[in-house]
């Protein structure tokens, strides 16, 4: 998965980024004495549409996307637990809900920086030209 992500950050731009096979409790506290916030998504906690205003002024975040058996530390580690939506889930639909509610811009139009590719919007068929 990773390798694959990396590939489309390449060629497609952006910032995003996957570390796996990592020790996930120094990781945050890594981020958080940093000067980093946690927001934990899961079916618990406040529920996104009350807290996404206060999640929007961090300048650094990092999403931890609970799933099943997610270990008690995430809970106290995290600066918010968030519940979206209080009934079992997608865990990408929760991670693009709660993109969508905490950016300020329309995501789908963002611009990626530094695309090698882009797609060009077109009524019937695809158009896509390099860069």
């Amino acid at each position: 998965i990773k390798k694959s992500l990396d590939d489309v950050t390449a060629r497609w731009g952006g910032t995003f980024f996957l570390k796996n096979d990592i020790n996930w409790k120094r990781e945050i506290k890594d981020w958080k004495n940093s000067g980093g916030k946690v927001c934990h998504l899961s079916m618990y906690g406040l529920n996104l549409s009350d807290i996404s205003h206060e999640i929007k002024t961090a300048n650094k975040l990092m999403i931890v996307v609970g799933a099943e058996k997610v270990p008690p530390e995430i809970y106290e580690l995290a600066d918010w637990n968030v519940a979206v939506g209080n009934q079992p889930h997608s865990e990408v639909a929760a991670l693009a809900v709660t993109l969508d509610r905490i950016l300020d811009t329309d995501p789908l139009k963002h611009d990626f920086s530094n695309p090698k590719l882009e797609i060009k919007p077109m009524p019937i068929g695809k158009k896509v030209t390099e860069k």
